[in-house]
């Protein structure tokens, strides 16, 4: 992600500018693109050259974009996977709603997304973080710098029920700070959490995140927007366990231990 744009410029870019499909991302299991966002009416003047996109060391994308442009991730719904526990077309609503509640958290651990129609579809496409593809969870677990990221995003899976919290799923940009991406199956109405941070268990939750969370819920029993727009993008059981899950995790205040009953862990956890 560039640092130089704030979350709203980036938003306004990506919703109204031309986007134009680079190339397949390597490794995903959906349909997963590359995307470049240009400012609206700039293709047109100059054309639509399509660039090319290759694979660099260990798999990690190249594309050269120009100084106004920005590269985003594609996931269009069409090209979703059938999953037998999750409604079919709803991953990529999925990671709207859960980028919103990242953004009203004001944690910002997610990079700004939305919903649009590209080159194969409506689906979400959200900013690309530029990163390096040998740094992941695993790599900067024990970094003091990381805490405060991984912590959130620990919570954040928590009331979300991330069913697939795999180690590459913790992107760090250049500047150090920890993103996470990767939020299609997250939500569910049934207990599904995978996880591999696991590294707080036992401990008390921050004074601060905890009063976050209650900001979060005091949002959502209200008629804020951002309860009605999770409502439009979840059921009505999905939105009722999100509230039972973080009305429980307000009512401990501390982070859980795995399930020893349930497998606790994502497959490959990388």
């Amino acid at each position: 992600m560039d640092s130089s744009l704030t979350a709203e410029e980036a938003l306004e870019m990506m919703s109204e500018g031309d986007i134009d499909t680079l190339g397949l991302m390597p490794w995903g299991s959906n349909y997963t693109f590359l995307v470049k966002i240009t400012p609206k009416g700039k293709q047109n003047k100059r054309g639509r050259p399509r660039q090319d996109i290759k694979e660099g060391e260990e798999g990690n994308v190249i594309a050269e974009i120009e100084e106004d442009e920005l590269l985003a991730v594609y996931k269009p719904r069409k090209g979703e996977t059938p999953l037998w526990d999750f409604p079919d077309g709803t991953l990529c609503l999925r990671e709207l709603a859960a980028y919103m509640v990242s953004s009203d958290l004001g944690w910002h651990i997610i990079p700004p997304t939305i919903l649009r129609t590209g080159d194969h579809g409506v689906g979400s496409v959200q900013l690309f973080v530029d990163n390096d593809p040998n740094q992941h969870f695993f790599t900067f677990r024990d970094d003091p710098g990381a805490k405060d990221d991984l912590m959130k995003i620990a919570i954040f899976d928590l009331i979300t029920n991330n069913a697939d919290r795999k180690s590459g799923h913790c992107l760090r940009d250049k500047t150090g700070k920890v993103w996470a991406i990767d939020h299609g199956i997250t939500f569910n109405s049934d207990y599904k959490l995978r996880t591999v941070i696991w590294d707080f268990s036992g401990e008390q939750i921050p004074d601060g995140l905890i009063a976050d969370l209650q900001t979060l819920r005091q949002s959502l029993a209200s008629s804020a927007a951002l309860g009605k727009m999770l409502c439009q993008l979840l059921d009505d059981s999905e939105m009722k366990a999100f509230l039972k899950r973080l009305d429980g995790l307000l009512k401990i205040k501390a982070f859980p231990s795995p399930n020893r009953y349930e497998r606790s862990v994502p497959w490959p956890p990388v």
